[in-house]
């Protein structure tokens, strides 16, 4: 089991972030979808995170008492591996994200993440946890279903104009 603890970023430690956000190989999960925010790249799933935005991100993002967001902090290497977020919609469930950064990726970092992760929602009044996951991403599926989380839907969703079965994932808490 590694050991890792959730910690709350500050201003200067959005270094990590950027990265992470402009490495295509840790941001690939996320490449081909017709979304339409500032700063996303279609082709390798990529989103600008320019130094000049940290500031405003902090304010509407660290600052929002519905929204938590971490770094995942591996305490033997004081290494950042990825991070994870949520945030809670008007019925107290909450939209759950976890990022591990490429190389740090089949190391055994999601289900201990996870866990802290569904703590901290179940400390703050969440009552379910929710997410939507390619069928292809059997991987992250194994670990969210090991750790409770049930697939309650799916649908079609379009990747590089193809079509993909997402699954709707819920964890009630």
């Amino acid at each position: 089991m590694k050991n890792i603890e959730l910690y709350k970023p500050k201003l200067d430690d959005l270094w990590f972030r950027e990265q992470c956000m402009s490495d295509s190989k840790t941001m690939n999960y996320n490449a081909g979808y017709d979304v339409h925010y500032s700063g996303y790249h279609y082709d390798t799933g990529c989103i600008d995170f320019p130094k000049e935005k940290w500031q405003s991100w902090v304010n509407d993002k660290l600052n929002n008492p519905n929204l938590f967001y971490a770094y995942i902090l591996d305490k033997d290497t004081q290494s950042f591996v990825g991070y994870v977020n949520y945030e809670i919609n008007k019925t107290k469930k909450a939209t759950v994200g976890i990022v591990i950064k490429n190389e740090f990726r089949g190391q055994g970092y999601m289900r201990p993440a996870l866990n802290l992760l569904i703590q901290n929602a179940k400390n703050n009044g969440v009552v379910a946890l929710i997410d939507t996951v390619p069928q292809t991403r059997e991987q992250a599926l194994k670990v969210f279903y090991d750790l409770g989380f049930n697939k309650v839907g799916e649908f079609v969703s379009k990747k590089f104009n193809k079509n993909e079965i997402v699954f709707e994932i819920e964890k009630k808490l």
